[in-house]
Order: C-alpha cells, then structure tokens, then sequence
C-alpha cells in the first residue's frame, strides 16, 4: 500500500517538484549514510586464473605474475606517462603517450596470394563453378573482389595512434574511468616475447567491447589484436578507416552476421585469413554471443587449423569487461548513428565506470589433449529430461546436455571433410568454457549489485538504511565466492554512486514514518524492470549454485506443500504440520534433493557452467553451497549398528573381489551415506532462500509462459518470426499481470524457443526460405503440456 501510495503521489508532482524531491532526497540519503563505517576494499580476490582440471600446465606457469599490482585507469593519463615534463607537456600529454606508445608492424604484402592458393578457397571456387579448375589467378580474383578489402587489412601505425587518441578523448565524455587489472598483464607481456600467438575472447555486451581491448592493449605497448567486428559499417570512409586499424568487417552484401555465414566461399576466405594472420604471428580478438554462440565459429576454425597442422598452438585469453552503464548497439552503424551517438557525447556527462579483466592465457592444445571435457557423456537434451517430465523416471536425467545448436553443421560447409560429431562437440566445449571464463572474469559493479537486491530481494520497496546493511552483507557474500567487484572505498560513496546512475529507474521518495529514512523503489515498468534484470545478471552467474540448490528445495517444499504435510509424508519426506508460510520442520532426503539440481542444471542457458565439469558435480556442489550458507542443515539418518562396528556389520561368508579393480577398495566400512538435510529456522534463512529463488524466476517463467503459449500460433512459423511472436506474448502475458516483466526480454524469448527445440516440443524443418518451427506431435496433447508447465513451474517460487 506504500507503495502503491509513493507512486500515486509521484504521478501528481509536476516535474520541477519531482527533481526537487529527487535531490532532497539524494541529500538525506548522504547525511544518513555518514553513520555506516566504511567496510568495502579490505582485500581483492585473484580471478582469470586458468581452469585447473582442464590446463594444469598452463595454470602452473604463472609467468612472473604479480598479484598485487592493481588497477590502473586508462583515461586517466598525464606527464608522468611520457618522456617529457613541463606546462606545455601537461596540455598534450595524451598526444604525446599515444606518440611513444610501441606499436607492432603488420605486412600484407603477399596475404592475398596465399588466401587464392589455399585448397579451401579452390574447393569452393571449383565447387561452385564461379572459377575453372587450374584456371589463373585473375579468374580468382574477379570471384573473390567483394571480399578483397576484407583481406587486405592492416593495422598502420600513424591511423592507429590517431584513432587510439580519438577514443581517448571520447571515451573520458562517456564513461568516468576505464580500470584495467594489471595482474596478468606480466603474462600477457611474456608470452608475447615468447612468440605466442594470443586470442582474446570476450562475451559481446556493446559495440564498445570492439574498441575497448585493442585500446587497452596499446596503452600498454602489446601488440594490437585484429578485431572481428560483427557490426555492418555502411559507410565507405569508415569502413576504410576501420580496417587500417586492424577491424574484420562484414562483406557490404551481408547484413548480419548470420547472413554472411551462409555464404561457404566467405567462410573459406576467413579460414584462410585466420591462417595466414596466425603465421604472421598477429593477435586476433573475438567476440562471442552469450545467446547464441555467434562468435564460437571463429575458434571452431582456429581449431580446425591446429588439427590440420597449419597452425602449432594458440593461447587464449578471456577477458571480462564490466560496465556501470552498457552503451547502446547500433546493429548496423552509419554516419547518421555515429552523429547520434556523438552529439548524445558532447550534451551528456560521463557516467558510470568500467572495469576490463585479462585473464591468464591458456594452451588450446592442451585443454583439448587433456581429455577433461568428456564430450562422448552428451545427450539431446530430450533424452535427459523426457523421461523424467512425461514418465517420472528420475534416473533418466544423468548425462550432459548437448547444445550443437552453438556450432551449426552449416559453418563446416567450406571445410575439406566435415568433422565427426566428436570433433564439433570438442569445438562446442571451448566455446562454453570460454563463455563461462569470460564471464567468471566479469567484476560485479555497484549499479548490479543494488539491482540484483532491488529487484530479487526488495521488491515492494526498502529503506536506505537496511539497504545500505544489505550491501555490505552482499559484497561480503561475492569476496567470499572469489568474485571481483568493481568499486571500493566507503560504503557511502558506492551506495549513493549507483543510486544516482540507476536513478531513471527508481522511485525515491521520503517515507510516511521516516523522513530521515528515504524510502527506495524499483519502477515497476517494462524498461525499468528489464533494465534492473540485466544489470543483475553478472549477480546471478557469481550466485549459480546457490540459485539450483535453492529452486530445488523450493520444488520439495512446493510438492510437500501440494500433499499435505503429515508426520509420513514419504519415505524419503517427512515432516510435520505446517505452521505458518515459512515455519516448518521439513526433512529432506540428499538424492532426491540432488535429482531435481540435476534437472534443473539441464534447463539453465549456456555459461552458467563449465563443460569440464559434469552436471551430476554441478548438482552435488549446488546442494553443498546451501551448507556452506546457512540455509541447510546437514543430518545423518540413525543407525541400527555404528558404522565402525565391524563384528556386527554382516553375516554370512566372506566375499571376494579382484585385486585389478580398479575401483576396489580395501575399506570395510564402505556404505552409502545416509544424509538428509532441515531448513534452518532462524529468520534470515527464509529470505535467503526466496532472495535466491528469485534470481532464476525470470527464465524458468519465460519458459513457463512459452509452454502454454504454444497453442496460440498457427504453425509453422519461421524461427525468426517465430521468436518475435513468442516475445510478443510474454510482454502481453506480463501486461496483464503487471508483473514479472523481467521474463520479456528478447534473450528471454530466443532462450526459452531454443530450449523447447532442443527438448523436442519443437521441431525444425529445413526449407529454401530457412528454418521454420513446428510443435511436434507428442506436444500438441494439452495434457503433455500441461505435464512440461508443471515440471518447470515447480522450481518458480511462489
């Protein structure tokens, strides 16, 4: 009812009342906070570390690496940085450390005759007939023109000190820092000198990630990476430009990354470009879609070249890029655009920070020679969870989901023979395993963090005080996990810093009871909300296996709940009466409590895990997590005789076993644990587990409501259109019920129509004009789908 009331009373402000209230409030908010002690900063932890199951060689290199050199902010850039000193110097310093930065040559002299004679390009050529086989090089040539500037890319010194000077200049108008951690950059520096060939992958948030790594590169004298821009640049100049500083554009014929990706000679050419910058010994980075693996096509062809032998090894480097405020992303960039977005520089004022984490380079030859990711364990993920949703056979889930849809069989359509299924799992594998590592890499800023507790935690609303102690808890809880967090210093500092960037978003107004308090709540709008959810997302990923376990105590409860709480309730559910919402005495047995984890993992998006790790792991960990804070009791069920006695243990013979087993062991005391775990009672851990239930509510209801949308479309449908239609209806479906607006992105959408594709409720069929969708026949039975709708919406908290 306060609520509802603040929002009442805001409607009828006019807005000069409204910015009056807005910076009254944003005082009282800095005159309260002075009575919290400064808390934040006392230490970082260590990230970007190689994964120690899969490159342990890698990992244990360290390479002269210091952990405590700090952040350094790359705008801020002044004499000390340059050979000269004086008052001149002070007014073009940054011209002059651009002028005395090291910059790397890249020749091109003969690239585009290598590119002609390669067999990719012949194959595609001769296959296509756009050129005769043995034919000369001009036939070739005329067939490959469009895609002759494409090749022809460079990285020249003069262009790239000047375009490096210009983002400078722009990027201090847009953001207040850009922190780079200097830890690995010793690693990076040393392996350059060795001869290493580097790759960057990061996970695309904004065109800005494109200029971010190259410029941070520069200003530290490494050596420029050639970007892969999935971006079409319309315009001529700026195309020219561009790939003087060493940026892949897309042909002008293809407007979307996915379009050129059809065309086979576009993905011979870039497989020999990719060849040939590597044997120039150039850097190169890549941008990869945490939705749809748009991006993972070029390291399958990295590794394409590994295993043929043209290229020895390559290193990778996830980087984490972090932002207070995500730019905006022009799909395709003009003059008009670039205009927009510069005028919006020059009126506006810089807000909000970012933070870039190098991580510690790995061999990609030996993550695939370790034979960790166990590839040959994956199954459609209809096969893991069908079972269970339509038959209730629980032991049909253990497997690992397979997600080919990253790597499409289409992105092989250039190579000399296509790969086995095994070879394209491996190549699908270090695509999630460096989605996970770019995003483990990720700081959680301060405006995630307050949005994360807004909108999963304080819903209705909260006062400044209690929001201010729930900030200190959840800094606390992310060092705890090993999670960087982008900002430090005093706590007061850093709650109002995010307050006034998430501003737009919120509703701050003086509360009835409390005018030293100020009262703080999230719009409840569809930008606002989906704002807030994105923000959070970087929360979630560092709060995973606590989120899984907490779904899945929610889907015993909520079944305990549905049958009656009786002193029997099963046999491996007991319980007593229920005494209030959260007041209960609940016993819940460890391997069912494990089996809905593990269900649940098979419906969490891609990133979320590591491919080296199995899911039944996954779920263990996710149960134990609850342990370690707090929400779960661990109890040992009673024994008729103590585990120890041996005299009393067995009767009967003895028995036997191979001394070769490998699995034998000596022990005679070898039984499986009887465990179960209680719900503590004090007061917090309620909270704690809806705070975290919260954080997957937004996917699992996308599903929900696409399940039962199903019946509303008349298929089929092409997959784009499709996906449109289901984006659609759950903005109409959160309309209607003035809530959950979190489940209405477009990510939302694309995620819950690929999950249902690959549980096979959805089926694909290949026509000329693409991929079009269709329910499939098991699923066109309402009661299928009502069986899938409650399969899913046992673990919403409700």
């Amino acid at each position: 009812m306060m609520v509802e009331r603040l929002k009442q009373e805001g409607t009828s402000h006019s807005s000069r009342d409204l910015l009056k209230m807005r910076l009254s409030c944003g005082l009282k908010i800095r005159r309260m906070m002075k009575t919290v002690p400064p808390c934040l900063g006392k230490f970082r932890p260590v990230v970007g570390q190689c994964c120690h199951q899969c490159t342990p060689d890698s990992l244990s290199k360290k390479l002269g690496q210091n952990y405590s050199l700090g952040f350094h902010n790359l705008l801020s850039v002044n004499e000390t940085q340059t050979r000269y000193r004086g008052w001149l110097v002070r007014r073009v310093c940054c011209a002059l450390f651009v002028s005395g930065c090291k910059v790397y040559g890249s020749p091109v002299s003969s690239r585009l005759q290598r590119v002609c004679q390669s067999n990719r390009v012949k194959k595609v050529l001769t296959a296509e007939h756009k050129a005769p086989e043995g034919g000369d090089g001009h036939g070739q040539l005329d067939c490959l023109s469009p895609f002759l500037p494409l090749i022809n890319t460079c990285i020249s010194s003069g262009v790239l000190r000047f375009v490096c000077w210009v983002m400078l200049k722009m990027f201090a108008s847009v953001f207040g820092s850009i922190q780079v951690n200097l830890n690995h950059l010793s690693a990076l520096h040393r392996a350059s000198q060795e001869g290493s060939l580097l790759v960057y992958v990061y996970v695309r948030q904004s065109a800005v990630d494109c200029a971010l790594i190259p410029l941070v590169l520069f200003c530290h004298s490494l050596r420029v990476p050639y970007t892969v821009c999935p971006l079409q640049i319309k315009n001529a100049s700026l195309r020219s430009i561009l790939q003087k500083v060493g940026v892949v554009l897309l042909p002008p014929s293809a407007p979307t990354e996915e379009d050129a990706e059809m065309d086979t000679l576009y993905q011979s050419v870039m497989t020999a470009l990719v060849r040939e910058l590597l044997h120039e010994g150039q850097a190169i980075s890549i941008g990869v879609s945490e939705r749809s693996g748009l991006g993972g096509q070029w390291l399958a062809r990295i590794r394409q070249l590994i295993k043929e032998g043209s290229v020895p090894d390559v290193s990778l480097v996830p980087v984490g890029i972090s932002y207070d405020c995500v730019p905006k992303t022009y799909i395709q960039v003009g003059l008009k655009s670039i205009f927009q977005w510069l005028w919006c520089l020059f009126c506006g004022r810089p807000e909000g920070c970012v933070r870039i984490h190098l991580a510690q380079p790995f061999s990609v030859k030996e993550m695939w020679e370790s034979g960790r990711c166990r590839v040959d364990e994956w199954l459609p993920l209809q096969d893991l969870l069908l079972p269970v949703i339509l038959n209730n056979r629980a032991g049909s889930a253990f497997g690992q989901r397979r997600m080919s849809w990253l790597l499409p069989s289409s992105y092989y359509a250039s190579e000399l023979e296509e790969p086995s299924r095994s070879e394209r799992n491996l190549s699908i594998a270090t695509i999630l395993h460096l989605i996970f590592s770019a995003t483990s890499c990720m700081a959680v800023m301060p405006t995630s963090l307050m949005s994360s507790l807004l909108l999963y935690k304080h819903r209705k609303g909260v006062s400044t005080s209690v929001l201010c102690r729930d900030v200190a808890w959840l800094t606390e809880e992310l060092l705890f996990r090993n999670k960087d967090v982008g900002f430090g210093g005093n706590l007061t500092e850093v709650v109002h810093y995010s307050l006034s960037l998430l501003a737009p978003h919120l509703i701050i107004a003086a509360a009835p009871n409390s005018r030293k308090d100020p009262l703080i709540v999230p719009c409840s709008s569809l930008a606002a909300t989906l704002h807030l959810a994105y923000m959070a997302k970087t929360v979630t990923h560092a709060f995973i296996l606590e989120a899984v376990g907490a779904c899945a105590v929610s889907a015993m409860l909520c079944e305990v709940a549905h049958s009656g709480v009786s002193s029997s309730v099963r046999s491996d559910v007991e319980g007593e009466e229920v005494k209030g919402d959260t007041e209960f005495d609940v016993v819940l047995c460890q391997s069912e409590l494990t089996a809905r984890a593990l269900q649940l993992c098979h419906l969490l998006p891609p990133g979320f895990m590591p491919p080296c790790q199995s899911s039944q792991s996954f779920a263990l960990d996710a149960i134990d997590s609850l342990v370690r804070c707090g929400i779960l009791i661990q109890e040992e069920s009673p024994r008729d005789v103590p585990i120890c006695d041996f005299w009393k243990k067995q009767e009967g013979p003895l028995t036997w076993t191979t001394s070769d087993d490998p699995y034998h062991s000596d022990s005679d005391c070898e039984e499986p644990d009887l465990c179960s775990y209680k719900i503590r009672q004090p007061s917090h851990c309620p909270e704690m587990l809806f705070f975290l239930c919260r954080m997957l509510a937004g996917h699992l209801r996308a599903l929900c409501w696409t399940t039962m949308g199903l019946d509303l479309f008349e298929m089929p449908l092409a997959e784009a259109e499709f996906v449109a239609q289901i984006h659609s209806h759950l903005c109409d479906t959160a309309n209607k019920k003035k809530q959950h607006y979190e489940s209405c992105s477009e990510e939302a959408a694309h995620t819950a129509v690929r999950t249902l594709i690959d549980l096979g409720v959805l089926l694909e069929e290949w026509q000329k004009e693409g991929v079009f969708l269709a329910v499939s026949p098991l699923f066109q039975l309402s009661e299928n789908r009502q069986k899938l709708h409650r399969f899913i919406s046992q673990y919403l908290y409700n």
